[in-house]
């Protein structure tokens, strides 16, 4: 049995998020199709975590363990062979054999993509979250800096119904090591790097900081948001199609 570590990034927009759902397409299903057909192997490979929706990947990470004869390094090029467009594997590596895609993960990185022009491209519009009204940036930036540290962040976690009882106990505090709210042209972005995240948690930190930046919340706000653990507290969700998992670190 060998320990493959999968890279690889997908257009979440045409899937049902990662995890394998009854009759619906998803990335985890399609891998795992992918790498039967290729191996002859049936695995389940499990990502460093579950994007939803809609959700985009520039480098999510994958392992499973398979027993077959095809050598690790042509293994990239054989699964992009049979995938659909919308999933390439990056690479592919043998990995020692307690590595585990989730359990292994340091830290994970996400970006979330605002489009600010008057007018959103049909080509852009399935990566972007478009917002041409006004916003002060600059407020938003100073917000952004408050969830940096160790915090319990049960005010931006959405009930997920797939987490088990006692997942859904376990603790939600998190560690926020940078979070920066930047502007670069007709784009705003906000990318914020963690030893891990919640389910919903970055699109409903970036919907309350657009809060930030129409003016109805500020710093402060924020800080009382994060202390009050409810999540009702906070701003709404994000859109999905905004979102991209960076990477991941091991």
């Amino acid at each position: 049995m060998r320990t493959l570590k999968i890279t690889l990034a997908y257009d979440g927009s045409d899937f049902h998020g990662w995890q394998v759902q009854p009759e619906r397409p998803t990335v985890q299903g399609t891998l795992a199709a992918a790498i039967e057909r290729v191996t002859g192997c049936q695995v389940l490979p499990q990502g460093s975590g579950r994007t939803d929706a809609g959700v985009h990947a520039l480098a999510q990470v994958a392992s499973c363990q398979i027993d077959a004869g095809i050598p690790t390094e042509n293994l990239a090029r054989a699964l992009n062979h049979v995938l659909p467009p919308a999933i390439r594997v990056l690479s592919v590596e043998a990995a020692a054999p307690e590595f585990h895609a989730r359990r292994s993960a340091r830290a994970k990185t996400y970006r979330y993509r605002i489009y600010r022009g008057e007018i959103c491209s049909p080509f852009l519009g399935r990566y972007v979250c478009h917002h041409p009204f006004p916003l002060n940036e600059s407020a938003m930036g100073e917000a952004a800096d408050v969830i940096i540290g160790e915090h319990d962040f049960t005010s931006f976690a959405a009930v997920d119904p797939e987490r088990g009882r006692e997942e859904q106990e376990a603790s939600n505090v998190r560690t926020i090591y940078s979070s920066e709210w930047r502007r670069e042209g007709d784009e705003s972005t906000f990318t914020v790097r963690g030893s891990g995240f919640l389910h919903h948690m970055v699109r409903n930190l970036v919907g309350t900081l657009l809060l930030v930046g129409k003016g109805t919340l500020d710093g402060d706000g924020l800080k009382r948001i994060l202390e009050a653990r409810d999540r009702s507290a906070a701003g709404p969700t994000a859109p999905a199609c905004g979102l991209y998992l960076v990477s991941v670190e091991y």
